[in-house]
């Protein structure tokens, strides 16, 4: 599929060409990474790039909308039936268009929002001063109880009840543990807000079974349709059926202009593959490792925020260890681990440099790992923090990385043509 790039613009190519390197040996453990099937690289490389098109099903802007009618209807029907929504709009570039979407649909610039606080696990678009969110909003935003680390509910609550925000958001980028949906749920609907889960990082999890569903419990639902979802690069948006048309609305013209089909597609495939016995087995394998892993790294003296962890995710805080996130993110890339350095509640330490380091087991699962290579990894990743700035000692380390990662290396066959 690079063949005619190779042929044409060979400097691009070649940058290509490391990065695949790169992806096809390493360890990944980035918790928001994964990696998608060869169906997923076709359908977004697709000749339906070429086509472009406004509005939805039955009512376009643009001729030649035959096919691409079929196309949107199937993902959507897709999407409904994966999670059981009332209604789903898969046009969103990504998961922080997909908020904007939501915004778009029930809010005014000025009005309340809740949501969790971005150094304490949640994300840029639920209220960060430097995002969009915070910028157009009113953000007040909540956090994890100090000593448990954890979503502290009846703080939740308190603060909804006196700020009364018109929307209530759920969902992270850095909480190892499972959200009350439920509880957060009642809590919006006592202070008569709406309710949003951004369910980003944990949709495929959730599409597998193997985590609790936001759908019953909100009125709008967010994810990307990568992380563990491990499909296409875009977003999407699940509600109940009386707010689809007012979220259609705030999709396009509102939100967006013309949708990305080729994406679209590939979202479509990845709703099919999500609800296959293999995939529901490899996610179930994710939550194994990631638990697995954290019991190692526990006993090699690091500290788990909250713990432990109920998903795909591990919060490490390296302060045990006498090192920084970033030290130990930097070093774990030397010798060919990627992770990234993480803030922890409450952390001393600025963004740049953080207490903590963010540990994901998706994308490892995907090329076969279980819990016998998370053992060798925690003990890897063990000798590491103890060599941060022994060169030699990474340098060892580093064969040992590329001769595990070449046990479990990335196969995309009929993509890169090997010279």
């Amino acid at each position: 599929m690079l063949k005619s790039v190779r042929q044409s613009d060979r400097e691009l190519y070649d940058i290509v060409m490391k990065e695949w390197g790169r992806q096809k040996n390493g360890l990944e453990m980035i918790a928001s990474e994964s990696f998608v099937p060869m169906e997923i690289l076709e359908l977004q490389g697709s000749i339906l790039t070429n086509k472009t098109m406004e509005g939805f099903p039955g009512n376009r802007y643009h001729a030649g909308y035959r096919y691409i009618d079929e196309l949107e209807t199937l993902g959507i029907e897709r999407a409904k039936a994966l999670y059981g929504a009332g209604h789903a709009a898969i046009q969103p570039h990504s998961g922080s268009n997909a908020n904007a979407c939501v915004f778009a649909a029930i809010l005014k610039p000025g009005e309340k929002v809740m949501g969790m606080r971005l150094d304490q696990g949640g994300h840029l678009t639920h209220g960060s001063k430097v995002n969009f969110s915070g910028k157009t909003y009113d953000f007040r935003s909540y956090g994890c109880n100090a000593e448990t680390e954890r979503i502290d509910y009846d703080e939740v609550e308190r603060m909804a009840n006196e700020f009364k925000p018109k929307l209530l958001i759920a969902g992270a980028s850095a909480y190892p543990r499972f959200i009350d949906y439920e509880r957060m749920g009642s809590i919006a609907k006592s202070a008569g807000a709406y309710f949003m889960v951004d369910m980003a990082h944990v949709a495929g999890l959730v599409a597998a079974g193997v985590h609790p569903s936001p759908v019953p419990y909100a009125d709008f639902v967010t994810s990307t349709t990568t992380k563990t979802l491990a499909g296409a690069r875009g977003g999407f948006v699940l509600c109940k059926e009386e707010y689809a048309r007012m979220l259609d609305k705030a999709t396009f013209p509102g939100a967006q202009g013309s949708m990305h089909l080729q994406t679209m597609a590939a979202k479509a495939f990845t709703f099919k593959r999500a609800m296959t016995d293999e995939y529901r087995e490899t996610m179930k394998q994710v939550v194994k490792n990631a638990s697995k892993l954290g019991e190692v790294l526990v006993g090699c003296g690091f500290r788990l925020v909250t713990g432990g962890t109920d998903n795909h995710l591990l919060l490490v805080d390296v302060r045990p260890r006498s090192i920084t996130g970033l030290q130990l993110d930097t070093a774990l890339d030397y010798v060919g681990i990627t992770v990234n350095k993480n803030q922890i509640p409450n952390d001393p330490q600025p963004p740049m440099v953080c207490s903590g380091v963010r540990i994901g087991a998706t994308a490892m699962t995907i090329k076969g790992m279980k819990e016998d290579e998370m053992e060798m990894i925690g003990g890897i990743i063990d000798e590491v923090a103890s060599n941060v700035e022994n060169i030699e000692a990474l340098d060892a380390i580093k064969e040992r990385v590329q001769e595990l990662g070449a046990k479990f290396a990335l196969n995309y066959p009929e993509y890169y043509e090997e010279e």
